[in-house]
């Protein structure tokens, strides 16, 4: 019988069933569709020999007036500069703890003990300077001088932990200086109250802390399991009644002595034991924290409604200036200007650059293009005070001075605040305007010179932005990911018809939409977003809507999806400061080696990719891993005058056609008899074929047959053109 050749338009159909989507494919990962014909995506290479501690959110590259290139990466921990191969450490430093005392214990385990309340947690990472160490301990000050560590826990509130990597004889005493890392934010997004991916409610940053001074048991009664009072080793720091939380236990109490927590309720807002009344048990030194503060316990709708948002930042440039803000804290400023900048950090008091006139808590920034004014979004009604940060609140600054926010007549600073959203999700800078997101709202901002400066104009409704980062814009054309679908603007929003939503939507997380990352590869038309589904902390799964198709629009647009791990990114920039798209991967069990940290441990690690090279992963340490692809066809039958699957087929052979095939590529036939069945592999199946393959013969028989082609080995590359097979009836039962 004469040859048959299956036709496929691009992209994925998840919409339909495999059987109903008809001349599409219905799966794939790692696999691009360019000029209508699929094709392995190009594979990346680790720019650096080191990797990043912690999960990188943000990227951000510029030039210096010297032409000379920068990239600035803001992780959960660091603001970091990567120049010419290397990774510069720029993170701005809190308020440094002076004369702060060592206890060593005879382990690794080392006490600090700071005069007045240290307001560190667990996990911040601490820089020490004018280290003297105390006698005896076997170790110098040169171990510890100008070292970073991770702070391990923080047992009371003048008191913390750190890990060495040796043992020191037991002694106190000493000095040290204590420089803290400016805090970001948490590794990962979660709810802020009920069961979240650490503690029972989350935290209140800067929460007093304490220790318990002997056991609690599993009843109502106190320390030791009598009376109605908890011992810790001070009380100092807490209220004078209120709630405290040790691990998942609440327990109020009514008052309090120095050492005493006075007329305690065990298992407060349904956090006892399973099942019983009784509180948990807990045993010496356990971390006591107020929670007197902590909202919405017990509340369900608190629960889901409200989330701790991971460490996020917004960086840009004003000129050759970075300018940095921590999401919900301060903006500092590092100048590629400054003869030593690399030996500098980003600072609120860079010379010539200085920003402690800037809000003190805002949850994103840009600088407008062409007035340069720095905008502050969902920030501070009144500048330096937290506790005013309203966040459908925006503020910009006089333009060209990023420092001075009062509004007067002879100026272009001032104010606007939004009405459409209870937050402002993001910001970025479009063709004509500057586009803003509430979580259902989008707005432009343009503007309009005096006396208002800008105009602000609502655009849409119903289409809010899903995380900050989950927007993109190219060519006067925006796309972004919404909490209820993927939407456009052209001048006028547009929702995308998606032929993968169900398949996206039904599965992505979107109390983690902070982590969503998008990004835009204008070589290959696409753009990517990089998400979380339910039960995964971290970014797992990306869909892909490649906007390139002009001629024959597809019905529901060219869209693809992919689950390869090795594929998951935080970040990603497109090439136009440096020619390739930059990226970086996250990898939760990792451990990463800059900057070097003393007693590192859970941070992860992050890689930055540059990508589009060779057809594989390249590691930081030169390893290769192989990067594997594969799609899936629609389960196509034969077509006679009868209908569509009225016969059996029967596949005698056929004819691979790849416009590109570098290596070998794997063709697998599977069949089924009814569209609900499950699709088996031939007999012959999988097939291997290579440049010099002409034809395949094979023996295939059922109602639907579908092809899937890949590839597992390494240096293997591919574009698939036609199939044409030799199909024929084979009986009607």
């Amino acid at each position: 019988m004469a040859l048959t050749q299956i036709k496929f338009a691009p992209g994925v159909d998840k919409q339909d069933t495999s059987v109903g989507a008809i001349g599409r494919w219905t799966d794939s990962d790692n696999v691009r569709w360019r000029y209508g014909l699929p094709e392995k995506v190009g594979g990346w290479q680790s720019l650096l020999t080191d990797s990043i501690v912690g999960v990188a959110r943000k990227q951000h590259a510029f030039v210096d007036t010297e032409g000379n290139r920068y990239i600035a990466i803001g992780t959960d921990k660091f603001l970091l500069i990567y120049f010419e191969g290397q990774l510069f450490d720029v993170t701005p430093l809190s308020t440094t703890i002076s004369a702060a005392t060592f206890t060593f214990n005879g382990t690794t385990t080392i006490t600090i003990t700071t005069s007045a309340a240290h307001n560190l947690e667990d996990g911040d990472i601490v820089l020490f300077d004018s280290v003297t160490l105390p006698g005896g301990t076997g170790l110098t000050d040169a171990d510890f001088e100008d070292k970073l560590f991770q702070v391990i826990s923080t047992p009371t509130a003048n008191t913390f932990t750190i890990t060495f990597t040796s043992s020191g004889s037991a002694a106190s005493g000493g000095s040290v200086d204590i420089k803290p890392y400016e805090r970001v934010g948490p590794a990962a997004q979660t709810y802020g109250y009920g069961f979240g991916i650490s503690q029972y409610g989350g935290t209140v940053q800067g929460a007093q802390t304490t220790a318990l001074n002997g056991a609690l048991l599993a009843d109502t009664a106190g320390t030791g399991g009598s009376g109605t009072a908890v011992t810790v080793v001070s009380t100092t720091g807490f209220p004078a009644a209120g709630t405290i939380a040790i691990a998942n236990e609440l327990i109020t109490y009514t008052s309090k002595n120095s050492t005493q927590f006075l007329g305690i309720t065990r298992g407060a807002k349904g956090t006892a034991t399973t099942g019983t009344s009784n509180g948990q048990a807990h045993s010496t030194a356990a971390t006591v924290t107020d929670a007197t503060e902590f909202s919405g316990w017990g509340d369900a709708v608190d629960a889901g409604t409200i989330t701790l948002e991971p460490g996020l930042w917004s960086l840009s440039n004003f000129g050759q200036v970075l300018v940095a803000t921590i999401a919900n804290g301060k903006t500092f400023t590092w100048n590629a200007g400054d003869a030593a900048r690399l030996s500098v950090r980003a600072s609120t008091t860079t010379t010539d650059f200085v920003t402690t006139g800037n809000p003190t808590a805002t949850r994103a920034t840009l600088i407008s293009p062409t007035t340069r004014h720095l905008i502050h979004f969902g920030t501070e009604t009144t500048i330096g005070s937290t506790s005013t940060q309203d966040d459908m609140f925006i503020r910009f600054s006089e333009q060209e001075d990023i420092n001075d926010y009062s509004i007067q007549a002879t100026n272009t600073a001032g104010s606007q605040r939004l009405q459409d959203g209870t937050k402002i999700m993001g910001a970025l800078v479009a063709k004509e305007n500057i586009l803003i997101w509430t979580d259902n709202a989008l707005y432009t901002m343009k503007f309009v010179g005096a006396p208002f400066t800008f105009g602000f104009e609502q655009v849409g409704t119903n289409c809010g932005l899903i995380g900050k980062n989950a927007a993109i814009e190219i060519d006067g054309v925006a796309y972004w990911m919404g909490s209820n679908g993927f939407f456009s603007f052209d001048g006028t929003v547009n929702t995308l018809p998606c032929s993968v939503e169900d398949f996206v939507y039904d599965d992505v997380d979107t109390t983690k939409g902070q982590q969503i990352c998008a990004g835009i590869n204008n070589l290959f038309t696409e753009v990517t977003w990089w998400y979380p589904t339910s039960g995964s902390d971290f970014n797992n799964r990306y869909v892909v809507y490649n906007y390139g198709v002009t001629n024959n629009p597809l019905p529901m647009g060219n869209w693809y999806t992919g689950t390869n791990t090795n594929s998951i990114r935080t970040t990603w920039i497109d090439s136009l400061v440096y020619p390739k798209p930059y990226a970086t991967a996250y990898n939760s069990s990792g451990t990463g080696n800059f900057p070097s940290i003393i007693g590192e441990t859970g941070l992860g690690r992050s890689v930055l990719f540059e990508h589009e090279t060779g057809t594989d992963q390249v590691n930081p340490d030169g390893s290769v891993t192989t990067l594997t692809s594969f799609i899936q066809s629609y389960d196509f039958s034969l077509q006679t005058d009868q209908g569509a699957a009225e016969y059996f087929l029967a596949m005698r052979r056929f004819l691979p056609n790849f416009k590109i095939l570098q290596g070998d590529a794997t063709i697998t036939i599977s069949v089924a008899d009814y569209p609900a069945d499950q699709n088996t592999n031939t007999t012959l199946s999988p097939f291997t074929v290579n440049s010099t393959t002409t034809k395949v013969d094979t023996r295939a028989r059922g109602r639907y047959a579908a092809i899937k082609i890949e590839n597992t080995g390494a240096a293997e590359s591919w574009r698939f053109g036609t199939f044409q097979a030799d199909l024929q009836p084979d009986g009607r039962r």
